[in-house]
């Protein structure tokens, strides 16, 4: 299989690795490793996401995200704030420095189908600092202040939003938690489907993930989210939860962190005091589940929350950068799939889902 294949990454938290985490995103992983703080190492790992690891990987267009909650209580993700104001400061703050790298040639704003063709042939035979295409994506709606703010998102190209993350947001309960949409939240997703903006269901309860497959009928996906049948817990799809999103023509993106992929990994131990027993191989496991559960290859991608709030530490102890995603055509290959399945899952059901839902 060749290491040229086209990936789509369908979530990373880019602006946050920048802003939060203060790291320049332009240098290779190991040189942000040798700048990186003792105390961004101990609390976030090492680097694996650069726009060079992501040229290397053939990773050519990625779902970027702006991303603030409101959680007083956050003492180490610098992400949860007091209050609303304060979540659409961040918000916009990372939409600046993905309109800075736009500036520096480093990323492609992809908005509709046409910038989405331009970004995969571009992709066909890049160039050796080809932009990275990004679409904008949002975890948790805090940044928006109120459904009448959803028009001034889109124009700056906002195409997807989960509405919750963890813990209770303005507009719905989230991982961690129980309980479902607030009242809030319906006023916002009216204004969603008006735009036909994408709900990406990650991050939902039990109960919020069926209200809002109840109170949404627009487009929904869920950007970076494994299989409860393989690693329980709620932050987890159940099999119905799957069927639920693939009866709605949704894509499911494979996470790579190692608590969503190995059922031993202890949450409550430092990621540098034990080593997951998660691989890439482990990864695949979770395509397997939803391909055998639908009987088809065409509702999976890769969302791998990569620096997300970890880094190598708590990722599939094969990986090193997210350059390593190369090597999913050869593990999918030797598990038997055909190189037009491996397209599908790397980018072909991203690529189909966008199209349908801008058509």
């Amino acid at each position: 299989m060749s290491d040229r294949t086209l990936i789509i990454d369908s979530h990373l938290d880019l602006g946050y690795s920048a802003i939060q985490v203060n790291r320049d995103l332009t240098q290779p992983a190991a040189n942000v490793r040798v700048h990186d703080s003792a105390g961004v190492k101990r609390s976030f790992g090492s680097c694996t996401v650069t726009f060079p690891e992501l040229r290397k990987g053939h990773v050519g267009i990625v779902f970027g995200t702006v991303m603030s909650r409101i959680d007083p209580n956050d003492q180490w993700s610098k992400t949860g704030m007091y209050v609303q104001s304060q979540c659409h400061g961040v918000g916009m703050g990372h939409y600046a420095f993905y309109e800075a790298m736009e500036a520096e040639g480093e990323i492609r704003f992809i908005r509709n189908t046409k910038d989405l063709e331009a970004s995969i042939d571009a992709w066909k035979n890049p160039t050796p600092n080809e932009p990275v295409g990004l679409m904008l994506a949002m975890e948790s709606a805090d940044p928006i202040l109120d459904p009448d703010q959803v028009p001034m998102w889109y124009d700056l190209g906002l195409r997807m939003v989960s509405i919750q993350h963890y813990g209770t947001s303005s507009y719905a309960h989230g991982t961690g938690t129980e309980g479902g949409l607030l009242p809030r939240a319906k006023p916002l997703l009216d204004a969603f489907k008006e735009a036909r903006i994408i709900v990406d269901m990650t991050h939902t309860t039990d109960q919020g993930f069926w209200e809002t497959l109840d109170a949404y009928d627009g487009p929904i996906c869920a950007s970076h989210h494994n299989c409860r049948e393989l690693t329980p817990g709620q932050r987890q799809l159940t099999d119905d939860m799957i069927k639920a999103i693939v009866e709605r023509g949704g894509v499911i993106g494979a996470a790579f962190d190692a608590w969503m992929l190995d059922p031993t990994w202890d949450r409550q131990r430092p990621c540098y005091e034990q080593t997951t027993q998660a691989t890439l191989e482990t990864v695949v496991n979770h395509i397997d589940h939803i391909a055998q559960l639908t009987g088809n290859c065409n509702h999976s991608g890769i969302g791998t929350d990569l620096d997300g709030g970890f880094g190598q530490e708590q990722s599939p102890r094969d990986l090193n950068t997210i350059a390593d995603l190369k090597r999913l055509p050869e593990i999918m290959s030797n598990r038997g799939y055909s190189t037009e399945d491996i397209d599908t899952v790397l980018h072909g059901n991203w690529i189909r889902f966008l199209k349908q839902c801008w058509a």
